[in-house]
């Protein structure tokens, strides 16, 4: 199954940068909420592994497509 680009340059970008934001939450909360660090951290892998793939499985959904590549 072949992945269709729908995640463009400055979609990627503002994941980059809210993966960090979460990271960086997630890692000053784990101490004290175990769960919302956790799950900080899992979005955040999310958002840096549709940047990476360039894929977003909600934007086929949705029909959405950020990407000007064809």
């Amino acid at each position: 199954m072949k992945l269709n680009q729908n995640v463009g340059s400055m979609d990627k970008m503002i994941r980059y940068i809210l993966a960090l934001v979460f990271v960086i939450t997630g890692a000053l909360l784990i101490e004290s909420i175990l769960w919302l660090g956790i799950a900080l951290f899992a979005m955040a892998a999310m958002m840096v592994l549709t940047a990476l793939f360039s894929f977003c499985g909600l934007y086929k959904i949705f029909g959405i497509n950020t990407c000007k590549i064809k």
